[in-house]
């Protein structure tokens, strides 16, 4: 009896711009693996009804995207603690049970494509081992995914500045004792004790305001990353290269994000390559 190739999804809102697919199908190809992958439009009103059949499609699971991670976090029977904390859930996938189990993965995926771009020992070059801290610009679903997944590392401080006071407060919630929340105002007074800065807002996406901070005052040995991936260099990180400083760019944490869903539901394990990379910034920038 022949069972039928594993079929797994994206689903957001829209989803036409989603690349998953595109990362997903390189990895199917490159290992001659049977099953698909695909993208489904899915508004916000049908969600709950798309989560509940979507077994019966034939989907063995997949990702979340905008705006529906919240509500598979409330709609899932069973998730990680990870998931849990973040507060959202990106990543699905049926339990032996065929329950609905949810997971995040963007945490995770943001420190591998760190580990992957400054080297794994990023908190003592950083001089984040010697007093410096890491400064998160934003305090929306991807800084709190960031900063679980920075707390999970063992970082001793993070600060949280957003132009709305109140959301970087709440995120204060996740560790009392090492998360501090700063005004939006005192950001360019705080990066001469920054080892890591993070750029968690939109501010730099072609189409988006532009961030407009002098990186002047950081200290040599700093880095600075951006979760922005169009354009692969955001003003932020050319003003950092400008200085000599590393830089992370943001299609790191896509490519990386999605490697646990892919072993999840193809029972590989793959790996990002320059391969994979080239081929989505061709895609980003037109060439494909």
């Amino acid at each position: 009896m022949t069972h039928p190739a594993p079929k797994a999804f994206v689903v957001g809102h829209p989803i036409a711009h989603s690349r998953s697919p595109l990362i997903h199908g390189h990895w199917l190809a490159t290992h001659g693996l049977p099953g698909s992958y695909e993208r489904v439009d899915v508004a916000p009103a049908s969600f709950a009804e798309f989560l509940r059949d979507f077994p019966r499609a034939g989907f063995v699971g997949g990702n979340v995207t905008i705006p529906h991670k919240e509500a598979a976090f409330r709609l899932v029977a069973a998730m990680t603690p990870r998931a849990e904390r973040i507060g959202a859930v990106n990543t699905l996938s049926l339990d032996a049970e065929g329950r609905l189990h949810g997971d995040n993965t963007d945490a995770p995926g943001f420190l591998a494509h760190l580990d992957a771009t400054l080297g794994a020992d990023w908190p003592e070059t950083t001089g984040i081992g010697a007093g410096r801290t890491v400064t998160l610009l934003g305090a929306g679903g991807a800084a709190r995914a960031i900063a679980v997944g920075l707390l999970e590392r063992g970082l001793p401080h993070l600060r949280i500045a957003n132009r709305t006071p109140a959301r970087a407060e709440a995120l204060r919630g996740l560790d009392s004792a090492r998360v501090e929340a700063v005004a939006w105002e005192r950001v360019p007074d705080l990066l001469g004790g920054t080892g890591l800065l993070v750029n968690t807002t939109s501010l730099g996406m072609a189409g988006a305001g532009r961030l407009d901070l002098d990186l002047a005052a950081l200290p040599d040995g700093a880095a600075v990353a951006d979760i922005v991936y169009v354009p692969l260099e955001t003003p932020l990180l050319a003003a950092a290269r400008a200085r000599a400083l590393r830089t992370v760019d943001g299609l790191g944490m896509l490519l990386h994000q999605a490697v646990p869903g892919f072993a999840r539901w193809f029972g590989v394990t793959p790996r990002v390559t320059p391969e994979l990379r080239g081929l989505v910034v061709a895609d980003i920038e037109g060439r494909r």
